[in-house]
């Protein structure tokens, strides 16, 4: 295995310096307990809307806090939830009055160390379970997965929040925008975790492994290496099972890398995934493609579809600046 980095143990907090270095216009870091939040001051009684989990799926979180998005982050070590602590100082530092909005991916960690910081905090909160991924039936014993789709509900939540939304009107978006949302991942490598020093899994060169979460854990089958149009059709199948969406739906289209599949092959995928919704009669109405919630260095890639309607698509185009996501401003 070769990474860059000085001792493993330092690994997670040099990075996270170096993350609010490289955007110190946006960002501020509290070392201890370790929390990002935005530089910009905010209008009086905004909801405050914080997100977190660990290390590894960069630049969720972190890099999508600023205006019109995450009012604070907090990172945990790699794959590993942050503890509840981080979460109730960053929501006394950034509540402004008008409470806090807790987005939080569904794993079992990140559930229990919320709410545990949630009720430390003597600020009004409400959370957003994030559960998109497809790939696991909705009566799993652990529940569906937060993945990629946590991006899409952490930016229309921002946008309600910075223009003007009270808590339950905030609260009432991020549900609905995460009920509406579904994603599905596919490895064709699994990832390295630097403490680990090896694979997480292993695939034979003619296999991939469809149905992948964010940690480096094996999904839901093993298969046989498909083409890029047969893997596009796998995901998209399941998610249109789930979705249903009818013609003439508009749908927010997002193709996410997962850390080491180049932008090329992103692309092809997103063409492809293109192809399926518009034989289908679905509208492809907004689309984002690039690495956005990534598993360290994953060869692979996630599909992600949310059904639109006008106050989302509105919420969607709102002004962002973040360190990895922003337009309009």
């Amino acid at each position: 295995m070769k990474k860059f980095y000085n001792t493993i143990d330092s690994l997670f907090n040099e990075s996270i310096k170096g993350v609010a270095k490289a955007h110190s216009d946006i960002l501020k870091l509290n070392p201890d307990p370790c929390f990002i939040t935005r530089t910009a001051p905010v209008a009086a009684n905004k909801v405050a809307i914080i997100s977190g989990g660990g290390a590894g799926h960069e630049p969720l979180h972190a890099g999508f806090v600023g205006k019109g998005m995450l009012d604070a982050a907090c990172p945990g070590q790699t794959f590993t939830s942050p503890t509840p602590d981080q979460m109730m100082m960053a929501a006394e530092e950034v509540n402004n009055g008008a409470g806090v909005i807790f987005i939080v991916k569904n794993y079992a960690g990140d559930i229990m160390n919320f709410e545990i910081g949630a009720e430390m905090s003597d600020c009004e909160s409400a959370s957003v379970i994030v559960a998109d991924d497809v790939s696991l039936p909705k009566d799993h014993p652990i529940g569906r997965r937060g993945v990629a789709g946590t991006l899409i509900v952490e930016k229309m939540v921002g946008a309600a929040a910075e223009n003007g939304a009270d808590l339950a009107t905030c609260k009432t978006i991020g549900d609905r925008v995460a009920d509406t949302t579904a994603s599905m991942g596919v490895a064709l490598t699994s990832c390295t975790i630097p403490a680990l020093s090896e694979p997480t899994f292993e695939l034979a060169e003619n296999e991939m492994e469809m149905g992948v979460g964010i940690h480096g854990e094996r999904g839901i089958e093993t298969m046989k290496l498909g083409t890029a149009k047969e893997i596009t059709a796998i995901i998209c199948k399941k998610i249109e099972d789930d979705l249903k969406p009818q013609k003439g739906q508009r749908i927010l289209l997002h193709v996410n890398g997962l850390g080491a599949t180049p932008p090329m092959e992103q692309y092809l995928v997103f063409d492809e995934a293109c192809q399926y919704w518009e034989e289908r009669g679905v509208i492809i109405e907004r689309s984002l493609v690039g690495d956005y919630t990534t598993a360290l260095d994953m060869a692979g890639i996630s599909i992600t579809v949310t059904l639109l309607d006008d106050e989302l698509i509105e919420l969607w185009d709102a002004p962002v600046h973040t360190a990895n996501l922003r337009w309009g401003c």
